[in-house]
């Protein structure tokens, strides 16, 4: 990917099939559904690839063990078959990961295997492993801290574990493959339309000020938990249906929490489960379910949920996590559609996407979850093809690999809290277009969610190898240090 190389294109190149609005799982998408397609395909990107909800998921790809219970069955066996799909189109970023549900109470395992069966029986073909139950010693042997008053054993799963911001950088240098073109930092300021219909966008080069106009045949709003915004600028009567959910993670270090295999709470006190999962020497915890009214672009854990996710934690393991403990927290905004009035909990809004084409032919998508993204590409092209009236080319996803060039790490470790060596933050600088060290430190790599002190202790470093490839001023170096400072306070 290169960034001069996409410039020259959105300028000299017009009349494009399609543009997509929005660099999350669900515009990447759509992206890479169009590109490969043969559709002359414009991704625009405000932020950075996944900067919001997108990089801050539970790491998880998987079909909804719970929504099994509130009998959402297709939504179900569709995502299972797309969490298939995943392991064989990006193996270099997917595995199977052992899950643990422990059991208190004598129904509790044959309940819970219940259930678990038919997850299994759903997934088909694509399946992992078999749900098996453990008894006391082989449950404790994968998560040695349970709390072992009254424990009897439990039920154990596979589902799949991913790198939720390497997968949407690996799928904008592969929309570039196909022969789109992915950009950052490009800012949507209108739609243009002629004879009542959107004909295109009109847009802004963030990072070099540079205005820039495109015509297209159709426009994809994939902004997620922003669609309403892009919809009311396309017509202000329209009704808004984006609910907004956010969800909070903290993240501690195994040796506090020695899991073998990862962990659900079945049943936490808003009627949610609860996740531990290991991930890079860390365990992620998680997540909460909590509405807000104001759409934040860098959302917070709020107090009472780290108390909330700290709480229903240790409400089954047998330790204390401190404020110390803590290495990092992070939270994302789910894009959960509602088409009623009902204000009752998001928790029971369902994760299923929902496509709009409107009277001017703006074709949003909304909703749905990282693990269906490429089923949601395909059903948006598709509605996409028959309401612009494009030539009709088939999907070629479901065996499509996401091909990556992010390297091994070598011995040039970049801190010992750390997996990354210099080597792979070198290649992120000169192949994937990070524009800020957050760029760099939150997404190209992980290093803030896996320890924040030590991300911070590599800032200079990291503004240092952006100014000398030209992408940062000396000048704004301290500038930027402290708005990467600030990202993560």
């Amino acid at each position: 990917m290169n960034r001069d190389v996409a410039l020259d294109r959105l300028a000299s190149e017009s009349d494009w099939d399609i543009v997509v609005i929005g660099g999350g799982a669900t515009g990447l998408g759509a992206a890479l559904d169009a590109a490969s397609r043969g559709y002359r395909t414009a991704l625009l990107e405000r932020s950075d690839f996944a900067s919001g909800t997108s990089s801050r998921s539970t790491k998880l790809v998987h079909g909804g063990v719970r929504y099994l219970k509130q009998g959402d069955v297709s939504l179900v066996k569709g995502a299972l078959r797309e969490r298939g799909l995943l392991f064989q189109n990006a193996p270099h970023l997917v595995r199977a990961l052992s899950f643990i549900i422990p059991s208190y109470h004598w129904w509790e395992a044959p309940y819970f295997a219940t259930g678990l069966k038919l997850y299994d029986w759903l997934a088909g073909d694509l399946g992992i492993e078999k749900t098996r139950l453990l008894n006391r010693e082989a449950a404790l042997e994968e998560v040695p801290q349970f709390k072992q008053a009254g424990f009897r054993g439990g039920v154990q799963y596979w589902d799949g574990q991913f790198d939720d911001a390497r997968l949407a950088t690996d799928m904008a240098s592969n929309i570039w493959k196909h022969g789109g073109v992915a950009l950052n930092r490009i800012e949507v300021t209108e739609l243009i339309k002629e004879n009542g219909r959107v004909s295109g966008v009109a847009c802004i080069d963030r990072h070099g000020r540079k205005a820039l106009k495109l015509k297209a045949k159709a426009v994809i709003n994939a902004t997620g938990v922003f669609s309403d915004r892009l919809r009311e600028n396309n017509d202000p009567n329209s009704k808004p249906f984006i609910r907004a959910s956010q969800g909070a993670h903290i993240v501690v270090s195994q040796d506090l929490i020695p899991l073998k295999s990862a962990f659900i709470v079945p049943k936490t006190t808003d009627g949610r489960v609860l996740f531990a999962i290991p991930w890079h020497n860390r365990v992620i915890i998680g997540t909460t379910d909590t509405p807000v009214d104001t759409i934040d672009e860098n959302p917070r854990p709020f107090e009472e949920e780290i108390g909330f996710i700290v709480q229903n934690a240790t409400n089954y393991l047998d330790v204390e996590i401190g404020p110390s403990d803590i290495k990092a927290t992070y939270a994302g905004l789910r894009p959960l559609v509602s088409l009623s009035s009902n204000s009752g909990s998001t928790a029971k809004i369902s994760r299923d996407h929902h496509i709009e084409v409107s009277d001017t032919g703006l074709i949003t998508i909304a909703g749905g979850k990282w693990t269906t993204y490429r089923k949601m590409g395909e059903d948006v092209v598709n509605r996409t093809i028959d309401a612009c009236d494009l030539p009709r080319k088939e999907c070629v996803t479901e065996n499509l690999p996401i091909e990556s060039e992010f390297p091994e790490p070598d011995s040039s470790s970049i801190h010992e809290e750390l997996p990354y060596s210099w080597n792979q933050i070198d290649f992120a600088i000169d192949r994937e277009m990070p524009l800020s060290i957050e760029d760099v430190l939150a997404r190209r790599t992980r290093c803030s969610i896996l320890d924040e002190q030590a991300a911070r202790e590599l800032a200079p470093e990291i503004a240092d190898r952006l100014i000398a490839k030209g992408i940062l001023d000396e000048a704004a170096k301290a500038k930027a240090i402290e708005d990467f400072q600030d990202s993560i306070r």
